[in-house]
């Protein structure tokens, strides 16, 4: 049952970036930008917690989860460590994920000899 609500939260998530790329003028690079963005706040105001325990991976994989993480990590900071941790919280908090990305990129551009697109 956890891997149907992954699929559906997921799911949900896509198909509204979809419809947001089909039906504005928006660039997959601008709906990143606003799915960030979305995840921070929902995150902040706590109405993304729930999506997370109903959808698990669903909610924490794509890109909103990115968000959700560093509001999560930034408030965690500043509860231990005053307003330090609102600069800290948010990278270390997501740092093992940042790290993945550049680490299993670099490695696929060394395995796949990578070209730009005429």
């Amino acid at each position: 049952m956890e891997y149907i609500k992954a699929f559906i939260v997921g799911g949900a998530i896509c198909v509204i970036g979809q419809i947001i790329i089909n039906k504005t003028q928006l660039t997959p690079a601008h709906v990143l930008v606003l799915f960030v963005t979305t995840g921070v706040i929902l995150g902040a105001l706590g109405v993304y917690e729930p999506i997370v325990k109903f959808g698990g991976a669903g909610a924490t994989v794509p890109i909103p989860g990115f968000g959700y993480a560093l509001a999560k990590g930034t408030i965690s900071a500043v509860k231990e460590d005053g307003l330090l941790g609102a600069f800290t919280g948010g990278i270390s908090a997501t740092a093992g994920g940042i790290t993945a990305a550049i680490v299993f990129g670099y490695l696929m551009a060394v395995f796949f000899n990578p070209k730009t697109k005429p």
